[in-house]
């Protein structure tokens, strides 16, 4: 009898060590205390979106600049880590979080109910606004959006303005391309006919391109489409840093100082020849 009740109480014990051992190892570590432990904030981006990530002659040295970037040091500084640009295609950016390869991603990203069912996201920082580039000496030819029917019109893969295009061009041939660089080239070669993209962005590729401007026409974007920024799901603690600087760097007029600074550098800006190039890491 003595020697069941000994057993009963080693297998209670047993039990209760494994079922302590499951309970721990099913609490996940907020991605916060991860950040800092590591001690940098590892940042996505696809750097060929002016003003936001754009590659840009700084001092003679190719670097990535942008609104995004002073935002992403922003938060770094808060966080009291190091800021590490990992650089990639537009459509990689996303996925990268739930690879593990970033931290959070800052790419000029919009807020849908289909991307917040995978991310969290923070507040909004800038309210999108788009544009639909054209060559200048055919400006006349689109005033609306019905002129572009039978048109190849790019946009950038896995974007909001690619979703956007295919609904509201009706008769367009939509072409998807996983880096701007390469849309704006194929524009001003005749290879496409327009190119839809962010209306900050569209300004520094006009400002960098004499024979390109903004159409007349432009999409429709949905009330309250905003920029924000992606970090894994389940981050209460990280979401709650990164709001704190969102809110502050909106309120104060920061943010957009961010994108005037940038804007300026648009003349030195480099367009990506390689893809290969998207993808060494920098650190800030």
């Amino acid at each position: 009898m003595k020697l069941k009740k000994l057993a009963l109480g080693l297998l209670t014990a047993v039990s209760a060590l494994a079922l302590a051992a499951c309970g721990s190892s099913a609490e996940k570590t907020d991605s916060l205390t991860a950040i800092q432990e590591k001690g940098k904030l590892v940042v996505a981006v696809s750097p060929d979106y002016a003003p936001f990530e754009f590659r840009a002659l700084v001092d003679g040295k190719d670097t990535v600049v942008g609104s995004d970037i002073d935002l992403a040091q922003a938060i770094a500084d808060e966080l009291g880590v190091e800021l590490e640009i990992s650089t990639m295609t537009f459509d990689n950016v996303l996925s990268s979080l739930q690879t593990g390869k970033a931290d959070i991603a800052i790419s000029g990203l919009s807020y849908t109910e289909e991307r917040a069912k995978v991310y969290d996201f923070s507040e909004s920082y800038y309210t999108t606004e788009n544009a639909i580039l054209v060559a200048a000496d055919q400006a006349d030819s689109y005033k609306s959006l019905e002129d572009f029917s039978g048109k190849s019109v790019g946009v950038l893969k896995g974007s909001i303005e690619e979703t956007l295009a295919k609904e509201q061009l009706e008769g367009a041939n939509v072409v998807s391309l996983p880096v701007m660089g390469d849309a704006i080239t194929q524009l001003k070669a005749g290879q496409l006919d327009a190119v839809v993209l962010e209306a900050p962005v569209g300004e520094g590729y006009v400002a960098q391109n004499p024979d390109l401007v903004m159409s007349q026409a432009a999409l429709t974007v949905a009330e309250g489409d905003a920029k924000v920024i992606a970090m894994p799901k389940d981050s209460p603690e990280l979401k709650a840093a990164i709001d704190k600087v969102v809110v502050k760097l909106v309120q104060d007029g920061t943010y957009k100082e961010y994108i005037s600074k940038a804007a300026e550098l648009t003349g030195s800006a480099r367009s990506e020849e390689h893809t290969s190039e998207l993808q060494s890491p920098l650190i800030i």
